[in-house]
């Protein structure tokens, strides 16, 4: 990074990964300068406080940003206690983000619009790996500034677009005209949005842990809500994904929700709908007609939409990038975490050299470098920083050389040029999260 003196380092996002990659480059003697669009740090698990994580508070925390805080008088939570998202702000977030020298450096209600080279489009190569990025900034106020950086590390996630509810990757035909019926991806069910769903018909879509979280939720209001009646749409043949391992799931807390959602259905509380691809929607006067591929048709006031997410790359066009073709994360993990061949997102630990792209000195690192891939483990967004914080200091051997605490398998590391052997049982032992999609459920909502 030749202007590594002179320019700071752009962080966009303030989640985890985004607040633990400057940590990491303040160890280094780096200057970071952190983009957040929401208001707080965190602004997104904001939207999902009320969601218990799988994973216990040990693994939802950075061994940087822990340093930090420690000196400032700052308790760290009892390591076995597993937070809600509330909790992960409150008790960890804001108090890192409040430290002087990461909230000097925090600029919130700061939307990062595009990213590009300072003078240059994507077509020019000429002296671009020396030339500074630009990153062009929607402030609090309106104003669109422009700020001239030594290197971008992308942690933006990808709460901010979710996958449509039609087929296909595209809306369904009627999707827009009915977006008053949908409703956010992870409702507080019982709480802020208890209104929404009280005495009404629901349909929940997708089949991941995220739809199991607001189906058991639901079922819970509707023993205090009379006529609260609760649908669930699956595209796939079966519910056996949202079910998980139940008791020999190496997650205890993810195989007690699925088996408890297998009651539920079993018990005739929630209403299953198999092999139900959406086509359509059609806004009527009082609810919402949801039609599948093969004429099947369920009436319903309000939609959860439970269908995962995507990366924004639009902000990333003038950037020269080489991501998979099928998922949209860095071409060297894509293969990896391919949610069409792998179940759970496993994927051995992997630093700087494998989240390069042709752009030099840009990285994009926790839930986005995962793109469409549904699992994203928060303990590898913190050794993704690590290890490009690394890099952008110079110290390439301490970048190459990765590892990712398994609970019950030690320490899985690799060097340069290396695979990690993990367990086959690997993503049942690795007791994590996700940063960004704000999930007790591990991942972005799975279709």
């Amino acid at each position: 990074m030749d202007t590594k003196h002179t320019l700071p380092i752009a962080v966009i996002g303030a989640g985890p990964v985004g607040l633990a990659a400057a940590a990491h480059l303040l160890e280094r003697g780096l200057e970071p300068v952190i983009f957040e669009a929401g208001p707080t740090a965190g602004a997104a698990i904001e939207q999902w406080r009320h969601i218990r994580l799988f994973s216990p508070w040990r693994f939802n925390l950075d061994a940087a940003a822990v340093r930090r805080l420690e000196p400032s008088g700052w308790e760290s939570p009892r390591p076995t206690a597993l937070p809600y998202g509330g909790e992960l702000i409150d008790q960890y977030l804001a108090p890192l983000a409040a430290l002087p020298a990461i909230g000097s450096r925090l600029q919130t209600d700061a939307r990062v619009i595009a990213v590009t080279r300072a003078g240059l489009d994507k077509t020019h190569v000429r002296e671009r790996d020396i030339t500074p990025f630009l990153v062009r900034v929607e402030h609090w106020d309106g104003e669109i500034r422009d700020h001239t950086v030594a290197a971008v590390i992308d942690a933006s996630g990808t709460w901010s677009i979710r996958n449509p509810l039609g087929t296909s990757g595209l809306p369904a035909i009627g999707e827009s005209r009915a977006a008053h019926r949908v409703s956010s991806p992870l409702p507080d069910v019982k709480g802020r949005d208890r209104a929404s769903f009280a005495g009404r018909r629901v349909l929940v879509v997708g089949a991941g842990h995220s739809a199991a979280n607001t189906l058991i939720t639901l079922a819970e209001l509707a023993k205090d809500e009379p006529g609260t009646t609760i649908l669930w749409a699956v595209r796939g043949a079966s519910a056996e994904k949202a079910y998980g391992g139940g008791d020999a799931d190496g997650l205890p807390a993810r195989g007690q929700l699925g088996g408890r959602l297998r009651r539920l259905v079993e018990t005739g509380k929630i209403e299953l709908h198999i092999g139900f691809g959406i086509s359509a929607l059609k806004s009527l006067d009082s609810h919402v007609s949801v039609e599948a591929l093969d004429g099947r048709t369920l009436e319903s006031d309000v939609v959860v939409p439970c269908t995962g997410f995507r990366p924004d790359l639009d902000i990333l066009r003038e950037l020269r990038l080489n991501l998979d073709p099928a998922v949209e994360a860095p071409a060297g993990i894509g293969p990896l975490i391919d949610p069409e061949f792998h179940s759970c997102g496993t994927v051995p630990p992997h630093g700087a050299r494998v989240l390069a792209h042709p752009e030099k000195d840009f990285y994009i690192v926790g839930m986005k470098s995962y793109g469409r891939a549904p699992t994203f483990l928060l303990a590898t967004g913190y050794e993704q920083v690590r290890s490009v914080a690394a890099a952008l200091a110079g110290d390439q051997a301490a970048a190459d050389t990765v590892h990712l605490e398994l609970p019950e398998t030690g320490v899985c590391s690799t060097d340069a040029g290396d695979s990690c052997d993990a367990p086959a049982n690997a993503t049942q032992s690795v007791l994590l999260t996700c940063c960004t999609s704000g999930e007790s459920q591990l991942a972005a909502a799975e279709n």
